[in-house]
């Protein structure tokens, strides 16, 4: 889920074309212009701030206008692909488990889209001593599961523990990292289900405390335990890999039906105490989500708003590029949009494992046709070129465009045939793979046209999207170049670099897709992720990223992207979430 020294969560994000989530977190907004629920229009995650006990207090503000009853309806073309919280690092899969996942910390999100970091289970954002290397958190009382049981600090140190399990492999692996010190986690602790629990965390059943003593100093701890990756789970109700199809809430809402790929169905849990939740609301007695629409056929029934639909919201996808002019231009349509900028990066990713000459990743980077992409997602309103790894949402960003794509969009595929040629493979296959859409079976065809004329010979592989991720990270996948995406899991080049570039998170299930192993880069991470001036940290990130792009080139980066979402004219409290890049579904409310 990836991102900054103030949690953005993960989140996967989809773009105005119809793109899937990224893969990491999204970073805040305020509400610039446009309508009041308009999403940011400039980077605004400098105003995330740590709260207080009080602001750790439920219930949450009360949203203008808001009623309880009714349905809210989610319309998306997948199936949530997680919904155990240990296994959830993808922002469709977060945004649902917003609803009934809670963790120690969380975001308390305002109207205008500024974030306060808040104790959720904890009574606050927790305490920190030894430099970073230790924190403690104090539960709150009234928490508890679905069925009534007390949710105790034994199921929040469980949740964390069942990170190491074999099977939760798809989740954040930050605090894994932190408590061993060692991204081989999985080596020094196999997970609790063999009746041991991990030394570096301590619990005190009386005084309703956890403490984690890390072996890696991490000020910004606890930012990384808002992520849902480490979500409490009921020791007595714990199924293990059974519990990815049936998780027990926390939150105000619990899953009542679920008939995989076709809908899902969530309704009140009468257990949530809105006291201990400073976060969430829970106006809607429902949540039904109907999967298998693609984009064009959600904004077609939603600008339609008949029946149901008017209390609809796309869940997932953004407005396509063919009904874009025709929402943003009918001002009654467009009142009922949210839009905001995505903080993440989507990016092709480089097999370095078996694209190993550097001319041949630097040929294809200057054959890829960002313009002729960019006009399929719907032009310049769908986002900016992106010609770099971190985004201009990171602190320390510095503008960077190594290979002149800024200057040729459209591609260059001169100067790709040369490097071809003086590498000796002209000719050389390339093994394309994507998530089937509607939007990139579009773009696939100009990748396609593009790779050909560059000396390439493309092969194309579109994959079912429910189980893209789960195809594209696997080692031992036969993909070249690979369509991907990440958002910062808070806004620092760490959440950024660290994950997709670490060689020793490489295996089944990490976001390291480029399958980068180089000690210089491992080196330079590990160095940059101790420097305490943030200022300096964000230096250093910058030009790691300007490096490891001349030197390496990983990744074929794409766009900085921006979303439309429409919803019904029934639909109230609709805001875009700037952690997700999606609807808060836990703000919205059914008018009468």
């Amino acid at each position: 889920m990836p991102l900054s020294r103030r949690n953005f969560v993960i989140a996967t994000s989809v773009a105005v074309g119809g793109s899937m989530a990224l893969s990491a977190c999204s970073s805040g907004g305020g509400g610039t212009g446009g309508t009041a629920h308009t999403g940011a229009t400039k980077y605004t995650g400098a105003s995330v701030t740590v709260g207080t006990t009080d602001d750790s207090t439920g219930p949450a503000p009360e949203v203008n206008g808001a009623r309880k009853g009714g349905t809210i309806r989610g319309i998306a073309p997948d199936d949530f692909s997680h919904l155990d919280p240990q296994r959830i690092y993808f922002s469709w899969n977060s945004t649902v488990a917003n609803l009934y996942v809670r963790c120690l910390t969380g975001y308390k999100i305002a109207p205008d889209g500024s974030m306060k970091l808040v104790g959720d289970l904890a009574t606050d954002a927790g305490t920190m001593s030894d430099g970073g290397k230790t924190w403690t958190f104090t539960l709150k009382n009234g928490l508890k599961w679905e069925d009534g049981s007390e949710l105790t600090i034994e199921d929040v140190r469980h949740g964390i523990e069942r990170g190491f399990a074999s099977f939760t492999t798809e989740g954040a692996t930050y605090l894994q990292t932190d408590l061993t010190g060692t991204t081989d986690f999985r080596a020094q602790y196999k997970g609790p289900f063999s009746g041991k629990h991990l030394d570096s965390i301590d619990t005190d059943t009386a005084k309703k405390t956890i403490t984690f003593k890390l072996k890696l100093a991490r000020p910004d701890l606890n930012f990384t335990l808002a992520m849902q990756s480490y979500g409490a789970v009921p020791v007595k109700h714990d199924t293990k890999e059974k519990y990815d199809k049936d998780p027990v809430s926390a939150g105000p809402y619990r899953i009542s039906q679920h008939s995989v790929d076709k809908s899902m169905t969530l309704v009140r849990n009468k257990h949530w105490d809105p006291a201990t939740d400073p976060i969430r609301n829970a106006y809607p007695d429902s949540f039904a989500f109907e999967f298998g629409p693609q984009a064009l056929a959600q904004t077609d029934r939603l600008i339609a708003d008949s029946g149901d639909d008017q209390y609809a919201v796309m869940a997932y996808y953004g407005i396509p590029a063919e009904r874009m002019q025709k929402v943003l231009t009918d001002p009654e349509l467009k009142k009922r949009t949210i839009n905001g900028l995505l903080s993440g990066l989507y990016y092709y990713a480089i097999n370095t494992k078996r694209v190993t000459d550097l001319k041949v990743r630097q040929a294809l980077i200057y054959a890829w046709p960002l313009e002729q992409i960019r006009k399929i997602y719907g032009g310049p309103s769908a986002g900016d070129y992106a010609s770099s790894i971190l985004s201009p949402d990171i602190l320390g960003y510095e503008h960077a465009d190594v290979y002149g794509k800024l200057k040729k969009p459209q591609g260059d595929p001169e100067t790709a045939k040369k490097l071809l040629k003086e590498a000796g493979q002209l000719g050389r296959k390339i093994v394309y793979a994507y998530p089937i859409s509607d939007t990139y079976n579009k773009t696939k065809v100009v990748i396609e046209n593009a790779l050909k004329a560059a000396g390439f010979d493309p092969v194309i592989k579109p994959i079912d999207s429910t189980s893209y991720y789960d195809q594209a990270q696997q080692v031992d996948n036969k993909f070249d170049v690979m369509w991907f995406g990440w958002a910062p899991d808070w806004p620092t080049g760490y959440t950024v670099i660290q994950p997709l570039f670490d060689g020793g998170t490489i295996g089944n299930g990490s976001n390291n897709v480029s399958q980068l192993n180089v000690k210089w880069v491992n080196e330079a991470i590990k160095k940059n992720a101790v420097i305490a001036d943030p200022k300096k940290a964000g230096t250093a990130w910058a030009a790691l990223d300007n490096k490891i792009m001349k030197e390496e080139a990983p990744i074929i980066p794409e766009t900085y992207q921006r979303r439309f979402y429409l919803h019904g004219s029934k639909v109230g409290g609709a805001l875009f979430d700037p952690l997700f890049s999606a609807f808060i579904m836990y703000k919205l409310y059914a008018k009468a």
